[in-house]
């Protein structure tokens, strides 16, 4: 039997998978410090896509609402997401961009890296990984990212693994299912193999629910040698998120195996994210049928609503099962890359235009050339020789293979950027200055979610703040919610 650590995806990967990277920061507040106090390991809290998503989309500062979460949850080491050389948006990020990214996240309290490369390129993740641990002593997790294929097999992987395992500056491997395909005959596999190679370091689990395996896969994972698995909240788990902290709490304990989760306080930050998401029109509870079809295409769930989204603007939406069919082709000619950003969308968006337009590799993405090309590095196995054609003599070809990514250093980037803050270096590289502007211009990070205020909530948490009792539980019929506190 064994004692086994939760890492917390209700921030990160749960609302990414369900609301679409759209949880500002006081959705969470409320019951942040209940998450800190729960007992996970790690709680997984932001990635590059939340500064793209939270400026343009929400008028939320993101720097603002990062330093409000961080110090609501002192006790707990909080984790960023890295993509090795693409971060906030699918275009090729700049090395000494990447390398302030990670250390601005340091300096705002982030203590915990997972770095990932779909592509595998080992010097772009050892690199970040260095800059993580110089900068404040980070715990970094190198990322497998697990993906079906006739070239990705145990071999690729494990020597993958074991690149990262040797690095110093790698304290943890995270074998990372973003499309919830492993099933008990490869983990029992894969994961002592995994083992074996990281030479003591520990053994996480991340598997996206998508199938409905991924509970069970994570028992057989634990059977086989992983000690950390990443779940959510209930409201935020399941479908395209992680299984549920609730579920796994208890299937653990079923098989003898122990945890240091506080839970008593998993019913109140449940109650609270399912009255948020409801209120805000998101998705909350999931679940998802079995579907074989989904282990061809292993498309992540959270681009599900983008492919629908582009089909009702072309009126195609009878077409979703040709472009499902489609992204599995396109994914084979293209070499096989893993699902998941940014290749994931390269993938899906050459697939769906493929489809709108009646004309395979009519129409190319800058970014698929970029791919084509190895500017994102070497692809895991090579594109199909008539595709690679096509795409290199698309209309965009010539002007984008003519500019390959700049890298330029940091004092080059200050100097065309206009700013020495490096924090508004990083908002000035990514984001359209109008969408900066809209975002300072809707004010202060709000702390709570409008929707949900409320006299009676207001009551609650002044009670909830003063309460010395051991539980506080009190109902409100007008909010259909239940909060207790553990003391």
């Amino acid at each position: 039997m064994a004692h086994i650590e939760f890492l917390d995806e209700t921030m990160r990967d749960g609302q990414q998978s369900l609301w679409g990277l759209r949880m500002q920061a006081g959705m969470a507040l409320p019951v942040s410090p209940l998450i800190d106090r729960t007992g996970f390991k790690t709680i997984d809290l932001t990635g590059g896509g939340m500064l793209d998503v939270l400026t343009r989309y929400c008028q939320e500062n993101y720097w603002e609402g990062l330093d409000l979460l961080v110090a609501s949850m002192p006790d707990t080491p909080l984790r960023a997401g890295l993509r090795a050389n693409a971060n906030v948006t699918f275009a090729i990020t700049p090395p000494a961009l990447m390398d302030l990214w990670v250390r601005r996240l340091c300096a705002h309290g982030v203590r915990s890296f997972w770095i990932y490369d779909v592509l595998f390129g080992m010097d772009n993740m050892l690199r970040l990984a260095k800059v993580a641990k110089e900068a404040n002593g980070a715990w970094v997790a190198g990322a497998i990212m697990f993906a079906l294929s006739p070239v990705h097999t145990d071999e690729f992987f494990v020597s993958n693994a074991k690149k990262l395992a040797d690095s110093p500056h790698v304290d943890s491997i995270l074998l990372y299912d973003t499309a919830g395909v492993l099933e008990k005959d490869r983990i029992e596999k894969l994961v002592p193999a995994l083992v074996k190679v990281a030479n003591g370091k520990p053994i996480e689990f991340h598997s996206n629910n998508l199938l409905g395996l991924s509970a069970k896969a994570y028992l057989d994972a634990i059977d086989s040698g992983v000690s950390v698995i990443h779940t959510a909240s209930r409201p935020m788990a399941n479908g395209p998120s992680v299984p549920s902290t609730e579920i796994m709490a208890k299937n653990i304990q079923l098989r003898g195996h122990t945890h240091g989760l506080d839970e008593s306080l998993f019913q109140p930050v449940a109650d609270h994210f399912r009255a948020v998401g409801n209120a805000a029109g998101f998705l909350v509870d999931q679940y998802a049928e079995y579907d074989e079809f989904s282990i061809q295409h292993q498309i992540p769930g959270g681009m599900m609503g983008t492919f629908k989204a582009q089909l009702a603007m072309h009126k195609m939406m009878d077409k979703l099962p040709e472009v499902l069919a489609e992204v599995a082709a396109v994914r084979r000619d293209l070499g096989y890359p893993g699902m998941a950003t940014p290749f994931s969308q390269l993938v899906g968006i050459q697939a769906v235009l493929n489809i709108v337009t009646g004309k395979r590799y009519g129409t190319v993405p800058d970014e698929v050339i970029q791919y084509a090309a190895g500017f994102y590095g070497e692809t895991v196995a090579p594109v199909d020789p008539e595709v690679l054609d096509k795409v290199m003599s698309s209309a965009r070809a010539k002007e984008v293979l003519a500019n390959p990514p700049e890298t330029p250093d940091i004092d080059e980037l200050k100097k065309r950027y206009g700013t020495q803050d490096e924090d508004e270096l990083i908002y000035r590289a990514f984001i359209p200055q109008a969408d900066i502007d809209r975002m300072r211009a809707a004010g202060p990070v709000c702390r709570d979610y409008p929707l949900l205020s409320s006299p009676e909530l207001e009551q609650v948490r002044k009670l909830m703040q003063v309460a010395t009792m051991p539980v506080v539980e009190v109902k409100s019929a007008g909010l259909n919610v239940t909060l207790r506190r553990g003391g």
